[in-house]
């Protein structure tokens, strides 16, 4: 089992078993839509594989009528609303949001309720009130890559920060919380910034544009997930000595990290969000509709790697994929009691 931070799934499931199971019968009819802002990366890519692994088993099988997934050309606010109030109109019962903005989208979440439709957001979530929400502690996670460099370069030094999308709730997080370390440990000064994307190549070409304005010194990368492998190679083709690179689940980053590993001991961490965070959206709309009471709002942890178990999470991870882990309707019925 892959390890967690904030509390271990096993345990959640634990607490599940005395939950009881979901009626099916009561959902059999139902339909599930997932609205998807932006799926120009490995991580999108891996969460809606997830999603429909799990979502057509659950059709399969009778749990729903139908769980179709929706994702916009464009990470743009107006595109996605114009999405969900297109779904209100085709009647689906729940609506599962990976959303473009948290405030952006309320007037058509809104909407969507007023009309009896249960919306569920997560990764980038939705600050209106009538909604759910799922999401890790996404500053923590950005303070924990500052705690791990000052516990690793005592002396500190500079940093290089590369952020995800511009404008999205998650990317806005994580800096905050890298933000936050720095000023709690006192060791570390931020002498760049650029946006990645969440993405290697987009990642690689903002860091290599940026490091010729930079000093020599750089002595680690803080980053959001998709750019370790990117600024990797950037620090490479620029000549520069490589520093403390925070990567972020990629198989790429995974692979790369194995290999500095093997040829001169090379350290560091990898965290993100598994992107199997969707199938637990998908499961708490269904318990939603089912007559569940469900929180309105959900913390999942994080998925960390470290130097230990660098070897087994590699091997677990599908080449061109992420560290992942699925959720099950037992596994989120844990969830929803541990938050209760």
């Amino acid at each position: 089992m892959t390890k967690f931070t904030t509390y271990g799934l096993a345990a959640a499931v634990a607490v599940s078993a005395l939950a009881t199971s979901a009626a099916f019968a009561d959902t059999s009819g139902k339909r599930i839509a997932l609205s998807n802002n932006y799926a120009g990366n490995s991580w999108r890519q891996a969460m809606l594989s997830s999603w429909e692994k799990v979502t057509s088993e659950a059709v399969a099988n009778g749990t729903v009528a139908a769980a179709d997934a929706f994702t916009t050309a464009e990470n743009q606010v107006t595109e996605q609303a114009a999405q969900i109030q297109n779904l209100i109109l085709q009647g689906y019962d729940a609506i599962v949001i990976n959303a473009a903005s948290p405030e952006g989208l309320n007037g058509a979440v809104k909407e969507a309720c007023d009309a009896g439709v249960v919306v569920v957001s997560f990764d980038g979530i939705v600050t209106e009130p009538c909604a759910w929400r799922i999401a890790v502690d996404f500053a923590q996670m950005g303070k924990d890559e500052v705690l791990y460099l000052a516990d690793k370069l005592p002396d500190g030094g500079k940093l290089l920060e590369i952020r995800g999308l511009a404008g999205v709730f998650v990317d806005d997080e994580i800096s905050a919380g890298i933000h936050e370390g720095v000023a709690e440990t006192g060791k570390f000064e931020i002498v760049g910034s650029v946006h990645g994307n969440w993405a290697q190549d987009v990642a690689q070409k903002a860091v290599a544009g940026i490091l010729p304005s930079l000093p020599d010194d750089i002595v680690g990368v803080v980053t959001q997930g998709g750019d370790g492998y990117g600024a990797a190679q950037a620090f490479k083709a620029a000549g520069r000595d490589m520093p403390v690179i925070v990567m972020g689940n990629r198989h790429d980053e995974l692979t790369w990290w194995k290999e500095q590993k093997d040829a001169n001991g090379y350290e560091t961490m990898s965290v993100s969000i598994a992107p199997g965070v969707s199938t637990l959206a998908f499961w708490v709309a269904q318990q939603v509709l089912d007559g569940a009471d469900v929180p309105k709002d959900l913390t999942v942890p994080f998925l960390r790697i470290d130097q230990d178990n660098l070897e087994e999470n590699l091997a677990n991870t599908q080449e061109g994929g992420v560290a992942n882990v699925e959720y099950s309707l037992e596994d989120a019925q844990g969830v929803i009691k541990g938050a209760m």
